[in-house]
């Protein structure tokens, strides 16, 4: 299927590394423009750029910490000055932690809200704006992990920033609706990434097949398993779809 995205700009947020990554490139094989944003991984976001010009479209690596509302707006600008206004917003980044919640404490809290909850609404905010003025008919597609829907022991911080995801794209459907604007959420659990060890706590072997039994599908997704879920969403296939949360998990949890 032609998902009609060549030629449309694309920010990715959180993409020096990992799934963020994957999700750039995977737009710029569909011959879209891309434009990886990165806080710390600058050199993963260059490479990415790269790799994505390589493929024949257009891509920037743009650095801001979204926790800082004036980087955000000089990132959203710059993306719009080299590539266009911005088609489609993938929001990918967020701070997560496992630990448990009786052993937390605010300092550990903080980088969660300021860049899960405050950041992605910065950035959105900022996109959705250029949106409107452009007269641009976007996609807002906004990843979070399955613990803000279902919960999970030693991720409750995570979880309650991570829900937070299902009101933001329920009311950006109906507020942007008339802007022609459209807004997702694809919620995921373990998928296999450099920060898979980070979420799974370093577990061992015996821990890892405990972990894994939970998957009907017997086993972690990969970052392919994830992006056509994405693409579709934010192209024009899915033009009747807004407000949803769709589940790509391998069945680790059911709606």
């Amino acid at each position: 299927m032609d998902l009609n995205l060549k030629n449309k700009t694309v920010l990715v947020t959180g993409a020096g590394k990992g799934l963020g990554k994957a999700i750039g490139l995977a737009f710029a094989d569909e011959g879209a423009n891309v434009a990886f944003h990165y806080n710390s991984s600058s050199e993963g976001a260059e490479k990415a750029a790269v790799e994505a010009r390589e493929r024949g479209v257009s891509a920037i690596a743009v650095g801001a910490d979204i926790t800082d509302a004036d980087q955000v707006k000089a990132a959203v600008a710059q993306v719009k000055d080299e590539l266009g206004p911005i088609d489609v917003l993938i929001n990918n980044s967020a701070a997560t932690q496992s630990k448990p919640f009786l052993e937390t404490t605010e300092d550990d809290w903080a980088p969660q809200i300021a860049v899960t909850i405050e950041g992605t609404l910065r950035v959105t905010q900022a996109v959705a704006q250029q949106m409107v003025d452009a007269g641009v008919h976007g996609s807002i597609v906004s990843l979070m992990g399955d613990s803000g829907r279902v919960g999970e022991s030693r991720l409750l911080v995570t979880a309650t920033t991570r829900s937070t995801t299902v009101g933001l794209t329920k009311s950006l459907a109906k507020e942007l609706a008339r802007h022609k604007i459209r807004a997702n959420a694809v919620s995921i659990a373990l998928v296999q990434t450099g920060s898979l060890d980070e979420h799974t706590g370093n577990a061992d072997p015996e821990k890892m097949k405990r972990i894994l039994a939970a998957y009907p599908l017997r086993r972690f997704g990969t970052p392919d398993d994830v992006t056509p879920t994405i693409l579709l969403l934010a192209s024009e296939a899915s033009s009747w779809t807004t407000g949803q949360v769709l589940s790509v998990n391998g069945g680790y949890a059911m709606p």
